[in-house]
């Protein structure tokens, strides 16, 4: 039987919280809310990722209801191995986060810089992310589409609320070359783990 605990829930939301803050969506929320306050910038990041998770936790769905579970799993392992290696030679996405950031710092409306800002990370969240690989897997082991999509919820707006609240300091802390060795870290365990143990956890 799987479990459906508020531990899990915490597990999950834990281990996303982790993959968001090194994964390259970091680089752009933490550039704007240098520049917007922090609770525009969460608000921007909280929309994207309820967006992208919707879509993500859908997809997966249909996946596992036409994919065995072992082969998702199995392939989500070796998909977030490779991303990490991947990561580990050249910062994935660098380029794409300057210029989603350049792209939004030209509107002066609030209203059309809210919009490109949730517009921006959606694509950046959907355009070759393992976080969202990490999604797919976790719907193939707890077989519950609004379990899972409520904690990866949570845990991407945790980390969307430290980068926003912290951010130049953080910014500091979190240098592109720091977020790719991270990054590369987080995604080579969790693969390995799941080719493995066939889980997260």
């Amino acid at each position: 039987m799987v479990d459906l605990s508020i531990a899990s829930f915490a597990t999950i939301a834990a281990t996303i919280f982790v993959a968001e803050l090194t994964d390259k969506d970091a680089l752009l929320l933490l550039a704007i809310s240098t520049k917007v306050k922090a609770r525009f910038a969460f608000l921007a990041g909280a929309t994207a990722f309820t967006i992208t998770t919707s879509i993500i936790v859908a997809a997966g769905s249909l996946i596992v209801a036409v994919v065995p579970v072992y082969w998702v799993r199995l392939a989500g392992g070796l998909v977030m191995f490779g991303y990490g290696i991947w990561e580990a030679r050249g910062l994935v996405g660098e380029r794409e986060v300057e210029k989603e950031e350049s792209r939004i710092a030209r509107f002066s409306s609030r209203w059309m810089v809210f919009v490109a800002l949730v517009a921006s990370l959606a694509l950046l969240d959907l355009a070759g992310d393992a976080t969202e690989v990490l999604t797919v897997v976790l719907v193939a082991q707890y077989g519950s589409p609004l379990f899972v999509f409520s904690s990866v919820c949570i845990g991407l707006y945790s980390a969307a609320a430290v980068e926003t609240a912290l951010g130049s300091r953080l910014g500091r802390l979190l240098t592109p070359r720091r977020l790719q060795i991270g990054s590369a870290v987080v995604f080579i365990l969790l693969g390995v783990f799941v080719i493995l143990f066939g889980s997260i956890w």
